[in-house]
């Protein structure tokens, strides 16, 4: 009976199947991992191991995970997981802002639909539901990332722990001098009729069109002279109080027809061409500090429609970059303008309302909405002879976070943090200096912020959110401030949580105190603004790392995206180091923003095309979209296209090919039993042994630096080039075609263990699912730990004694030459002369003394190193180093495919080389 050769050779055996069906399989996984508690396993097993902990910045609940909140969870599962897996105990507890605007905005858009009327009290209920739906609707999503944390024990912004922590800290910064209440111009949104903090990430800046003028202040007690004033916002005119000039520079007054106009010197040609005036005279020149109103001398202007004065002051940021030189001052629709409205005892004038509205302090336009005002102003300027010129600009203008549309300045009485308070403006610009930024330039980013920041306002006129927990007595205005009542607050909030502010009285609330001062039974009243949610989420510092026993204050590390710098940052910089002391990170690493690869704009919620991570993942699989995000350098902007994710996919499926033919080699070993000692490899293999460690090496390095993109591109390029071009492409011979138990194979079958370990291992942080899967299909022994799931394991050592400099130098001129040959063979299978490989002859010859002496010294590997039949050398051609290629001789062998003389001269199996008789003979004997 004929031989079947087929069943005589070792062909690949695996579990692990070719197509990944990633969308079935890592719900699978997941529900593995939930069955074996795997989180908290590994919390115990490193419980005795350093900390290391990076602090979760909370993302708000409401809506999907977004693509770009996928992106910024992947990062810091990564560092999380590969910190745990270098040998340190990494707790990981996620958190959710569940307070502010985006939640409230959208439960009163469905009120609206439904025409209900609440009270604040049902509000805040609504909105706590609505964040209870999303937290739960998030946290499966970020689950199904493979995001591993204490997802049982999340911490919520608006728990009462965390909220008794919020007042805590207030309280204590109260209590210290740092927060005061001002009226004073803020950031306010029409829309959504509360301030916003200019320097934090509520204001977004993005061009805008508005309508800049150039007015006429007459002069008083001057007939026919006029100050000559621009401003691009004419809305602001009802409240200009006075007109700022610098007191270095040089102003003229210019005679223009039959008026006098005052103006800087230096502008007064472009103010001339925008005006239309074709000749002036200059009749006198002047410092700015010489018109300053002040002891009866100087320039006093009278307001160009309305009865009052408007007397020249003086400023040093007046620029000359545009204008007249001559600044527009209203003390309540500017921070500059503020502070130069007091020094000279000016009031902060805002005659506009909390929605827009100009007030009647505004004179004729009284009623009139801050936006629609303009064009009526302008008009009326134009008919009292007032304008001299307008036109239309875009320019960077700041807009609402959360309704998008443009905001103003405007003048209330808000609460604010003093940054400059115990020099603690200066004590930051210190302490950032000890933090590790990532990437670098983050330091001066942050440096310019602090540096330039006002005081941050704190207060907000909403109804979700944690109150500003002031108390006064109505009859004598004493504010209850001392500890004993503060600490009282405190615990009624852990206690009950904030809601108990909103559905209790001010006297309840400080049930059996009376009031210290006046000592009569009177009515309290409780403020009615709620603190800023930077304020909330900044504070997990001290409501977080503190209160958690398994964290740390400070974190390790804090990570998100380049927009905290003015946001999050800085409210967890500025709130540590006025209670703690210190900043509450180590290191702060920031990523860019995803931009559409095709329309290189930013991919927000509001962006159009597809943006939930549930569209990615229910397509392409986790593991993909993960390794999408450590392929990128993330410190950058951020592509996204489907083109991008479709060419990662492909490589996930040639990551995948390679763990598909190592296991499948490795069917039949044990490497407890059948490994080959070090001492013992054959030299192919330990070169790949080598190589492989200056891969282990290089991911380690990646992994501690954050630079997660240099593992992908390692990985891919060692899996690519080292191995599937070159190591186990001539691996395939010796695996399928030798003796099952030969040296050769087992000693390949013995690096192919290690390799598929580390690899796994190595690849765990950023596709946590497919490493599993790998891990699964691999027997203990040889890097492969008995534990029930990779993540478990610590990630491989680069061992010296594996490390073979010397030997990856000759196997890279091998490598260079093998390169030579495959040019050639591919003339010969273009012009017909053979078909593949190993239908092909080859001589080499010729070359330098070192090809020469590489070319004896792999005479004997050289058709398996090639993947050709034969191999001649010639050493004697000279210098210039030539490969010829011609058919093979001989026959072609039913069992490897090779060609040899020695096919047909065995009677018994006359269609198989020689070297196949031997291996079938002994498969027969044991079979």
């Amino acid at each position: 009976m004929a031989t079947d050769y087929k069943a005589t050779l070792n062909l690949p055996q695996t579990d692990f199947p070719m197509k990944a069906d990633l969308v079935t399989r890592e719900p699978q996984m997941l529900a593995r991992w939930e069955a074996m508690k795997l989180y908290e396993t590994l919390q115990e097993a490193r419980r005795d191991a350093p900390a290391f902990v990076l602090h979760d910045g909370p993302p708000y609940a409401n809506g999907n995970v977004h693509i770009g909140t996928a992106l910024n969870k992947i990062l810091k599962d990564v560092v999380v997981k590969a910190a745990s897996m270098t040998g340190h105990r990494a707790p990981y507890v996620p958190g959710w802002d569940c307070h502010g605007l985006p939640i409230e905005l959208k439960v009163q858009k469905e009120l609206e639909k439904s025409r209900e009327r609440l009270t604040a009290a049902q509000m805040r209920e609504r909105c706590r539901k609505y964040a209870e739906h999303f937290v739960d609707v998030q946290r499966a999503q970020f689950k199904r990332l493979g995001v591993f944390g204490d997802w049982d024990r999340p911490y919520l912004t608006m728990s009462p722990e965390y909220e008794a922590a919020i007042v805590a800290t207030f309280f204590d910064m109260w209590h210290q001098g740092f927060i005061y209440r001002d009226t004073k111009p803020v950031y306010w949104c029409v829309t959504c009729r509360t301030a916003l903090a200019a320097a934090t990430a509520e204001a977004e800046y993005s061009d805008h069109k508005s309508t800049s003028v150039y007015v006429k202040f007459p002069v008083k007690g001057k007939l026919g002279h006029f100050a000559l004033i621009w401003t691009t916002t004419p809305w602001t005119l009802p409240a200009n109080l006075a007109i700022a000039v610098h007191p270095d520079f040089d102003y003229v007054w210019a005679r223009v027809g039959e008026e006098t106009w005052l103006v800087a010197e230096a502008l007064l040609p472009v103010v001339a061409q925008k005006a239309g005036v074709a000749s002036y005279e200059v009749v006198s020149k002047l410092k700015g500090r010489e018109l300053e109103a002040a002891d009866g001398k100087g320039v006093v202007a009278r307001h160009p429609f309305i009865e009052r004065d408007s007397p020249v002051v003086l400023a040093t940021y007046v620029t000359l970059d545009t204008g007249t030189g001559c600044v527009h001052t209203a003390p309540g629709h500017g921070l500059e303008d503020y502070d130069t409205g007091r020094r000279y005892g000016l009031p902060a004038l805002s005659p506009v309302d909390d929605s827009g509205v100009l007030t009647v302090d505004a004179g004729i336009f009284a009623n009139q909405h801050v936006f629609k005002a303009n064009r009526p102003i302008v008009e009326h300027l134009k008919q009292t002879g007032a304008l001299i010129a307008e036109e239309e600009i875009t320019h960077s203008y700041p807009h609402c976070w959360r309704c998008k549309n443009p905001i103003i300045f405007r003048a209330t009485e808000q609460w604010f943090i003093n940054v400059d308070h115990k020099n603690l403006r200066d004590k930051a610009l210190h302490e950032i200096e000890k933090v590790q930024w990532v990437p670098a330039w983050g330091f001066n980013r942050i440096q310019g912020m602090i540096e330039e920041r006002p005081d941050w306002c704190i207060s907000r006129q909403r109804d979700w959110g944690v109150p500003i927990p002031v108390i006064k007595c109505e009859a004598c205005s004493f504010v209850f401030e001392e500890k004993q009542y503060t600490d009282q607050l405190v615990a009624l909030v852990a206690r009950e949580g904030v809601d108990a502010w909103f559905k209790r009285s001010a006297n309840d609330l400080l049930a059996g105190v009376q009031c210290p001062r006046c000592k009569r039974p009177t009515e309290f009243h409780k403020a009615a603004d709620i603190l800023d949610v930077w304020f909330e989420s900044g504070v997990s510092h001290r409501a977080v790392l503190r209160l958690r026993p398994e964290l740390k204050y400070p974190a390790d590390l804090y990570l998100e995206g380049s927009d905290q710098h003015r946001g999050w940052f800085q409210s967890a910089l500025w709130t540590a180091l006025a209670t703690e002391g210190h900043a509450p990170f180590k290191a702060v690493v920031t990523h860019g923003f995803l931009m559409d690869l095709e329309t290189k704009k930013k991919v927000s919620k509001s962006y159009g095309k597809p943006q939930d991570s549930d569209v990615y993942v229910n397509r392409f699989g986790a593991d993909v979209l993960r390794l999408w995000t450590i392929s990128e350098d993330y410190r950058n902007d951020v592509p996204l296209s489907e083109e991008i994710i479709e060419r990662v996919a492909g490589t996930y499926r040639k990551m995948r090919n390679t763990f598909r033919f190592l296991l499948g080699n490795l069917s039949d070993f044990d490497p407890a039993q059948d490994a080959v000692p070090a001492a013992k490899l054959e030299e192919l293999d330990r070169w790949a042994l080598s190589r492989l460690q200056g891969l282990i090496k290089t991911c380690r390095e990646a992994y501690a630096s954050y630079e997660f993109h240099r593992v992908y591109h390692s990985i891919n390029q060692f899996c690519t080039v080292d191995l599937s071009s070159f190591y186990l492409d001539i691996l395939k011979d010796r695996l399928y075609t030798l003796g099952k138990f030969s040296h050769e194979r087992r000693s390949s079958q013995t690096v192919m263990h290690m390799m598929a370990a580390a690899l796994a291992k190595l690849l765990a942080p950023a596709v946590p699912f497919t490493a599993d899967e790998v891990w699964q299909c691999l027997r203990p022994g040889g890097g492969r730990e008995a534990l029930d799931s990779v993540h478990l394991a610590l990630l491989p050592s680069a061992d010296d004694q594996w490390f073979d400099g010397e030997l990856e130098a000759r196997w890279e001129r091998f490598q260079a030459l093998r390169q030579l040959v495959a040019v050639e063979l591919e003339k010969a299978r273009a012009a017909s002369i053979i078909g593949k490989s190993l239908e092909a002859s080859v001589t080499l010859g010729g070359g330098d003394a070192e090809t020469k002496a590489m070319l004896k010294y792999f005479e004997a590997q050289l058709p398996a190193l090639l993947i050709v039949s034969q191999v001649a050398i010639e050493l004697d051609r000279g210098e210039s180093f030539s490969v010829k290629v011609a058919p093979a001789l001989g026959r072609k062998c039913a069992r490897c495919w090779r060609w040899e003389p020695s096919v047909g001269q065995h009677t018994g199996h006359s269609t198989i080389c020689a070297r196949c008789v031997s291996v079938v003979e002994t498969f027969e004997k044991l079979n």
